[in-house]
């Protein structure tokens, strides 16, 4: 999900996922979401709009960046950890795995995450990529306790996992000198706590 953080300059002769992100985030910051269209990301990356659809196949798919090939990282993640580390270590590995960052990054990861999490018009869209996100978690439970993926404590354990990023990235967004790996351990050692405290 991460992606270059220079503003193009000019009009590039190629582009990528990462030249599109950039002229759309500085379109959507300058403008808003709602008011940029295909067209205008397209004139600012100097390709064609069937180019541009050939890259991300809506606008509101743009915010997300390559994130199938996150899920692809993601479950490799999972199938890297040794069967012998506990289940909720190798969670919370995962899970701040996923959402560990270059410093480069952070700056436009921000604007990113700001844009999913606060834009309406994205909420539709982003309950299918929770979806598919919880469910790698949930099928990797449910490998190891030997249960089917959408089982009762498979599907509990991505919600959980899902509402502590989305709790953790609010704080985040709310608070730009934290890191975000550490307010996500952060997190989760609280969560432990509070439900281990009885």
């Amino acid at each position: 999900m991460s992606a270059s953080r220079t503003k193009p300059q000019g009009r590039p002769s190629a582009t990528d996922h990462a030249a599109i992100e950039r002229a759309a985030f500085a379109l959507f910051e300058a403008q808003g979401f709602d008011e940029t269209t295909m067209e205008q990301i397209a004139d600012a990356v100097g390709v064609g709009r069937r180019t541009l659809f050939r890259y991300f196949p809506s606008k509101n798919d743009i915010p997300w960046g390559q994130f199938d090939e996150s899920l692809r990282h993601f479950r490799e993640q999972f199938d890297a950890v040794p069967d012998d580390v506990p289940l909720a270590e190798t969670v919370h590995r995962c899970v701040i795995a996923f959402n560990d960052f270059d410093e480069a990054s952070m700056p436009q990861h921000r604007v990113r995450m700001r844009l999913i999490l606060t834009t309406p018009a994205l909420q539709a869209h982003s309950a299918l990529r929770y979806e598919a996100w919880r469910a790698v978690i949930s099928e990797y439970v449910g490998r190891r306790l030997s249960m089917p993926a959408d089982a009762p404590l498979p599907r509990l354990v991505g919600h959980v996992s899902l509402a502590l990023a989305v709790a953790s990235y609010e704080r985040w967004l709310a608070h730009p000198d934290t890191r975000l790996t550490e307010v996500f351990a952060e997190s989760m050692v609280e969560l432990r706590a509070y439900l281990t405290s009885g």
